[in-house]
C-alpha cells in the first residue's frame, strides 16, 4: 500500500523541503522500519524548493500475519491485507511521524502550525460505503475529494466494481492536522482493525481528534467504526468529545475562562477560592486526593507543596489541559519520589471509572456549573456512588455575588460556558446531593460567606 504527501511552495511561502523539518525524515535518502507485520519504507522522489514529495510504501508480510497461530482456512492467506491502506498504515503513520501528529519540530516549530498546500494520494483505500462516505467524511474538514474507483477485475466486466478506491485529497491545511485525519480516518474507511480494539483506542482516537473531532457532523459514525462498534467504549469516547462541541474548544475555554478571570480579578476571588480548599483538605485528614477536573493544574500545584497528600491524581476530559498542567507542574524534571505523589488521566466525569476509587477526597473547584442537567446527574452517580470519597468538596459561583462586579451586566453569567449560576438557596439542597449518605462530610464554597459543611448547612435547617 502506497500514501504520497506532496507540498508546492505558494508565492511568499517558505521553501517546499521544509516539510522534512516536520516530518523528521531526511529528503536525502530512503530510511526502512522493521514493524511486527512487515517493513515500511519511507522516501523522497522530488524534493527542491517549489514541490516536496514524501512516499510511505508499507510491505506487509501475508504469511507472517497467521505464521505461529494455529490452524486458519484459506481466508487467512488469500484476502486484501496486505495490499489495501488500513490500521496497518495507520501504526505505520504513528511510527514514522508520531512527533509530526504531536506537534512539535525541534529545528522549525514556528512551522507546524502554518497551513501547506498539500496534496494526499492514497492508493488503494477499502471504503465499504462507497465515495459518498468518503465526501461525508473528508469534505467537511475542507478537502477536494477525487476518488477513482476500481473494478473487481478488469478481464470480468460482469463482476463489476470492487470497494477499492484510489483517493486524492488536496488542501492547505498545518501538516499536523493532515496527518491526524489520516490516521483516524483511513481505519474508519476500512471499518477494520488488525488488531484487538481496547479502551487504549479511546485515548488514541481522542489524542489525534480532540482538536478536529468534536466538531466534525460524522462524529458519531467516525467513533462508532473507529472503535469497532464497541458500545461501551464508543459512549465513553462521545462523552467525553460532546464537552468540546466548538471548532476550537481549547482556544474557545482559553477565552472564556480568561473573561472570567477579568471579571473576578480585583476581588482575586480565584486565589481565595483555592486557599479555602486547600485549607478544608487538609483539615479532612486526608492523605489521598482527586482533583476532579483539573485542568492546568493549578490546584495540583498547590496540593503537591504540602507532603500531607502522599497520592494526587489529577482527571480531565482535555488532553492538551494536561499537557499544560503537566509543563506547569514540571513532572519531567521533579525527582522520583515526587513524581510517585502525582498522577495525571484523561478521563470523563460522567462515566463510572475505577480508577477514581478508593481516594480519601475529592476536590472539584469550578466544575459543575459547566454541565447540563443530564450531566450534572451522571456526574453525581460517578463521585457519589461508585468513586465514594470520605470527604468531597465542590465550589461554584455563587449568583448573589455578580452585583459587586460593574462589569458584569444584570443577568448574565460569568462564563459564557455555564449552564447555571445558583444562589446559596438554590446550592443547597440542590439535586447533586441527593446521595450524600455516601460520603462522611460534603463542602462547598461560597464566595461571600466562605466554606461550610453540609453538616453545619443542614444544622441551620
Amino acid at each position: 500500500m502506497l500514501l504520497s504527501i506532496t507540498t508546492t511552495r505558494n508565492e511568499d511561502s517558505p521553501p517546499a523541503t521544509d516539510m522534512g523539518y516536520l516530518l523528521h525524515k531526511n529528503p536525502a535518502g530512503v530510511q526502512s522500519f522493521d514493524l511486527g507485520f512487515g517493513k515500511v519504507h519511507v522516501y523522497y522522489p522530488e524534493a527542491d524548493e517549489q514541490r516536496c514529495q514524501i512516499c510511505v510504501l508499507l510491505d506487509v508480510d501475508p504469511i507472517g500475519l497467521v505464521r505461529g497461530r494455529g490452524e486458519h482456512g484459506l481466508d487467512q492467506y488469500v484476502n486484501d491485507r496486505p495490499y489495501v491502506a488500513s490500521s496497518f498504515l495507520s501504526v505505520a503513520m504513528n511510527k514514522l511521524f508520531s512527533t509530526a501528529m504531536n506537534g512539535r519540530s525541534k529545528e522549525r516549530q514556528e512551522l507546524v502550525d502554518r497551513p501547506m498546500t498539500l496534496s494526499v494520494k492514497i492508493a488503494v483505500v477499502p471504503c465499504r460505503g462507497g465515495e459518498e462516505l468518503l465526501r461525508r467524511l473528508f469534505e467537511p474538514l475542507g478537502y477536494t475529494v477525487t476518488a477513482t474507483r476500481h473494478a473487481l477485475d478488469n478481464r470480468f466486466e460482469s463482476w463489476g466494481d470492487g470497494p477499492y478506491f484510489t483517493v486524492a485529497l488536496e488542501h492547505e491545511i498545518p501538516l499536523q492536522l493532515l496527518l491526524q485525519h489520516l490516521y483516524v480516518l483511513i481505519p474508519v474507511l476500512d471499518n477494520d482493525k488488525h488488531y484487538w480494539v481496547s479502551e487504549d483506542e479511546v485515548d488514541k482516537l481522542l489524542s489525534r481528534g480532540e482538536s478536529w473531532l468534536p466538531s466534525h457532523p460524522e462524529k458519531d459514525l467516525i467513533t462508532n467504526r473507529y472503535l469497532k462498534f464497541q458500545r461501551q467504549l464508543t459512549r465513553d469516547a462521545l462523552a467525553r468529545l460532546a464537552v468540546e462541541d466548538d471548532l476550537d474548544p481549547t482556544a474557545s475555554e482559553e477565552a472564556q475562562d480568561a473573561e472570567e478571570q477579568q471579571i473576578e480579578r480585583p476581588l482575586s476571588l480565584n486565589a481565595q477560592r483555592l486557599r479555602s480548599v486547600l485549607a478544608a483538605l487538609k483539615a479532612s485528614g486526608a492523605s489521598s486526593v482527586l482533583d476532579l477536573g483539573c485542568g492546568e493544574g493549578n490546584l495540583l500545584r498547590d496540593l503537591m507543596k504540602e507532603q500531607q497528600f502522599r497520592r494526587i491524581l489529577g482527571v480531565d476530559v482535555s488532553i492538551r489541559a494536561l499537557e499544560r498542567a503537566s509543563g506547569k507542574l514540571r513532572l519531567d524534571r521533579i525527582s522520583d519520589i515526587q513524581r510517585k505523589r502525582i498522577e495525571l488521566i484523561h478521563g470523563s466525569l460522567m462515566y463510572r471509572d475505577e480508577r477514581l476509587e478508593k481516594f480519601d477526597a475529592a476536590a472539584c473547584v469550578e466544575v459543575i456549573e459547566h454541565l447540563d442537567q443530564p450531566r450534572l446527574q451522571a456526574f453525581e452517580r460517578v463521585v457519589f456512588e461508585f468513586a465514594r470519597p470520605s470527604t468531597v468538596i465542590v465550589t461554584t459561583p455563587n449568583s448573589e455575588y455578580n452585583v459587586m462586579w460593574d462589569t458584569l451586566p444584570a443577568g448574565k453569567f460569568r462564563h459564557r460556558d455555564h449552564r447555571f449560576e445558583w444562589s446559596r438557596p438554590e446550592f443547597w439542597p440542590a439535586p447533586i446531593f441527593c446521595t450524600t449518605l455516601y460520603v462522611r462530610a460534603v463542602a462547598f464554597l461560597c464566595p461571600i460567606r466562605g466554606l461550610r459543611s453540609v453538616a453545619e448547612q443542614a444544622s441551620d435547617g
